[in-house]
């Protein structure tokens, strides 16, 4: 069984943030101190190294398509130390002529120097953690952020344009604790004003593991939340943005490659504490990976913690349970060329999918309905047979 290699991204983790906030299940580790920068910017280096050789195969000529460098809060390292580790990657792997190389940063953190620091330094894309304008919200949610520093930070980003950077994400969360459906849709008016290219916009979910999950703030009922993503969307439409995933929204040529790439099913190198990762090999596996999560192992040189194979079984819920996030039709070929199963595997659950009005079929593609994004997780829960 051969496979076609898709593109090739690469995920960076840096773990620290200033104080973890009561949602965040991610792997971040509040700061403590000084942030030992060189060593983990060294660490890095290395982990790339050792993957780069371990999968040496897989990798083949390929070129990164795109880096996405998030965490915990990115934009505590200094802009010197993220043109070090750019420049030293591009030693070990060759970049796309049009590489997308996204940065995370916390309006709290952000500087417009270093702003300015990260674009000269190869960054292109910012993307901005705002979550809410609302200073009642931010306290709520632990952002160390207040509503005048998220705008500031706006501004950073569109002044960073003149030295390279191309495009500027904001986060921004509905659904918060006792948000009502007015506040929740203030809140996007807010961010469209400022007139970022890209806007993600993600209802809270209480995670395990998170203060709000062992002390559950009150949240919008059913009803208010509909109103809030039915009123919500119809706004950002009508400011020119297009939704192209389940919490994207994009101006026309300002989607993200690199999640893009996650959700067709591409490839993507991960380093750092806790980053997950997924390779393809030509000769048809797949792995999926994960490194050490907590940074003292990590930074002893144990890397490494996971590998494992997506079995040909599991391929078509690991495929769709990605690409069905999208709003574009999912070519069959690219399933065959990416999972290198034939698509009269999945026949029965499509004629299923089909009868239910979760999608449409055409000879070349399957496409994903209003209806189906709706019971999404049933129509997954079909290729899990």
């Amino acid at each position: 069984m051969k496979l076609t290699l898709p593109p090739l991204s690469l995920y960076i983790h840096i773990p620290w943030c200033v104080q973890k906030c009561p949602y965040c299940d991610f792997n971040s580790h509040a700061q403590k101190g000084i942030i030992p920068e060189t060593d983990y910017i060294q660490h890095l280096l290395n982990d790339l190294k050792q993957d780069l050789s371990s999968h040496k195969d897989a990798i083949q000529d390929r070129k990164l398509h795109s880096i996405f460098i998030g965490g915990g809060t990115p934009s505590l390292f200094s802009a010197e130390g993220i043109a070090y580790l750019l420049e030293n990657i591009q030693q070990y792997i060759a970049f796309e002529e049009n590489i997308e190389i996204t940065l995370e940063a916390n309006p709290g953190t952000a500087e417009a120097e270093r702003f300015i620091g990260y674009a000269q330094g190869g960054v292109n894309r910012i993307s901005m953690g705002v979550q809410s304008f609302e200073p009642e919200k931010l306290l709520k949610l632990g952002r160390i952020h207040d509503n005048n520093e998220a705008v500031q930070a706006v501004g950073f980003a569109k002044n960073a344009a003149k030295n390279g950077l191309t495009s500027f994400n904001i986060d921004l969360m509905h659904g918060l604790p006792n948000q009502s459906v007015k506040q929740a849709l203030a809140d996007l008016e807010r961010g469209i004003e400022l007139s970022p290219p890209h806007l993600s916009w993600y209802q809270l979910t209480i995670e395990p593991n998170t203060m709000f999950y062992y002390r559950q703030p009150t949240l919008p009922d059913d009803d208010d939340l509909w109103d809030i993503f039915e009123q919500g969307h119809q706004l950002l439409i009508k400011a020119g943005y297009e939704q192209y995933e389940t919490s994207a929204y994009a101006k026309k040529g300002y989607q993200c490659r690199h999640n893009l790439n996650y959700w067709r099913f591409g490839d993507y190198l991960a380093i750092g504490c806790g980053a997950h990762g997924k390779i393809s090999y030509p000769d048809g596996n797949i792995y999926r990976f994960s490194k050490t999560k907590h940074p003292k192992g990590y930074m002893r040189g144990e890397y490494l913690y996971q590998q494992d194979p997506i079995e040909l079984a599991d391929r078509p819920f690991e495929y769709f349970m990605n690409r069905f996030r999208l709003l574009e039709a999912v070519p069959k070929q690219q399933f065959e060329a990416y999972t290198g199963l034939n698509e009269q595997i999945v026949r029965t659950t499509m004629d299923w999918a089909l009868s239910e009005n979760y999608i449409t079929e055409t000879a070349s593609h399957w496409q994903i309905t209003q209806h189906g994004k709706l019971f999404l997780n049933t129509l997954l829960e079909g290729f899990l047979d």
